[in-house]
């Protein structure tokens, strides 16, 4: 299996610090959080690993020129010229991924999921997506997804926040058609998928942070080092 890592954000929420690093350098423990994202896969055993990149690319692609010797892992670049969002992005990587499902892993998350026993499940063939869920944090609190029996939905009722964690299959992004713009959020592929009950998921109450604010990354960096919360 092949992971992509969404690293191709500008950051607007974390300026200035982005303003001179990618959001995905930023250092937690010591090391870019993208690096962190990299030695777990990694350790879980996936060493294919497909990074998009568009705001200051250069540093992050020359920071992990040396990332086979010194990780393990064998990287391929997606640059994009202009930021393609989330399924945009995706899209224009496909290439590289091939036909098989792969593990995607949003740049700016940070989380202790266990990824080995959800590589090992892989993706049902009856799926074609498998996100995983977790609680509502306080800046989302309307959540995204409803999960019942194991499904992803939009039903009423309880509702949970994509981790940006998940396994998808490349013929999600099929029904795109040629003219279609090439900037589109991933929402915009699960949306059929899920009306079909193509997709399911899981709820994780372990470690898990968005860092998408100054604010939230200070106090990840501060949990972290009070060993709040780990990887």
């Amino acid at each position: 299996m092949k992971a992509m890592i969404l690293a191709a954000g500008r950051g607007e929420r974390l300026r200035p610090l982005t303003d001179s690093l990618p959001k995905p350098m930023l250092p937690v423990a010591g090391k870019p959080l993208l690096e962190h994202h990299i030695e777990r896969l990694v350790a879980s055993g996936i060493t294919d690993i497909v990074i998009n990149t568009c705001w200051l690319a250069e540093k992050i692609e020359a920071y992990f020129a040396d990332a086979g010797a010194r990780l393990g892992a064998s990287i391929q670049w997606s640059r994009e010229l202009e930021a393609l969002e989330t399924g945009g992005g995706i899209a224009k990587a496909l290439p590289l991924l091939g036909n098989e499902p792969f593990l995607l892993i949003n740049g700016d998350v940070w989380s202790d999921f266990p990824l080995q026993p959800f590589i090992i499940e892989g993706l049902p063939e009856h799926l074609d997506a498998w996100l995983v869920l977790v609680n509502n944090p306080a800046q989302h609190s309307q959540g995204d997804f409803s999960l019942l029996d194991g499904r992803v939905g939009y039903d009423s009722g309880e509702r949970f926040t994509f981790s940006g964690i998940s396994l998808l299959r490349p013929a999600l992004f099929a029904a795109r058609a040629p003219g279609d713009s090439p900037w589109f959020p991933l929402r915009d592929v699960l949306r059929p998928a899920i009306l079909k009950h193509r997709v399911g998921g899981a709820v994780y109450t372990g470690s898990w942070c968005d860092v998408g604010t100054v604010e939230r990354y200070e106090q990840l960096q501060l949990s972290v080092e009070q060993g709040q919360t780990g990887q």
